[in-house]
């Protein structure tokens, strides 16, 4: 099976429809008709170049997936917590 090339303004487009028009990256590859993984390498590629970075609706987006996978990590860590100091205050009894 041959690799696909696609041209870097069709691969900017995409990156575009991610950060600035608030698409998911499924939604834009199923609108371009590309593998979803092709675009997260898009946007990993073509994000750290200057006016590319997300901004409008996908900055928002983008920054409201990644505070909620925080907000995840933090809550499964603290319950980790509780259960490691009440297994500890078991142990000292």
């Amino acid at each position: 099976m041959a690799r696909r090339k696609y041209a870097r303004e069709f691969k900017l487009s995409a990156v575009q429809l991610v950060n600035e028009q608030g698409y998911s990256v499924v939604d834009a590859a199923k609108s371009l008709g590309v593998d979803p993984n092709c675009v997260r390498g898009w946007i990993a590629k073509f994000s750290s170049q200057p006016g590319l970075a997300p901004s409008g609706e996908g900055a928002l987006a983008a920054e409201l997936q990644r505070l909620r996978k925080e907000n995840a990590r933090l809550l499964m860590e603290r319950e980790i917590l509780k259960k490691a100091a009440a297994f500890f205050a078991r142990e000292q009894l």
